[in-house]
């Protein structure tokens, strides 16, 4: 289908980086599994959690958008699905995050954990409602999205990490 083929080196590349940092996330969480008295499950499924399910719906939006569509009907109502979903799994992710009780969320937390992906997830539902009448800006919002999820998993990711080495780790030790 005319459009998609364009996109073929974004969506290999984004997809790769997902694939990759779904991976060392796994590395990061055993490592972190050693130190038992870091444990805190409810603020792992507020805040370890959806970092993961972003970096999965980067590698499964730009999976999505490899294969050989005959139309962008198909394609779009596949990652406005994406988008739902994702939006609903936001709202998850709010009610975690004030249910848990190991850490204080602060303004970082909120955009990068909530507003960001919020974006990132409504871009992809609204972009499949103009995919038909609009194909080339809604191809552009669907990798605009991709992008973000995982500009947000990357920083998501840091900050976890940063946050266990620079102060978990160091209150465990005083």
């Amino acid at each position: 289908m005319p459009g998609f083929g364009e996109w073929e080196s974004f969506y290999v590349i984004v997809g790769a980086a997902a694939g990759a940092l779904i991976g060392l996330q796994f590395v990061v969480m055993t490592l972190l599994a050693d130190k038992p008295h870091l444990a805190s499950p409810e603020a792992g499924a507020a805040f370890a959690t959806p970092t993961i399910v972003h970096f999965s719906a980067a590698l499964l939006l730009s999976a999505v958008l490899r294969v050989p569509w005959h139309g962008i009907g198909t394609a779009a109502l596949v990652w406005g699905l994406i988008g739902l979903a994702g939006v609903i799994y936001i709202a998850i992710v709010v009610r975690r995050m004030r249910t848990q009780l190991s850490y204080k969320p602060d303004w970082e937390d909120w955009v990068f954990h909530v507003v960001l992906p919020l974006a990132a997830y409504a871009l992809l539902l609204l972009s499949a409602f103009a995919a038909r009448s609009h194909q080339h800006d809604a191809l552009f919002a669907v990798a605009a999205a991709t992008l973000l999820q995982l500009f947000i998993g990357i920083h998501n990711s840091w900050d976890a990490v940063a946050y266990h080495v620079l102060v978990r780790i160091r209150q465990t030790k005083d």
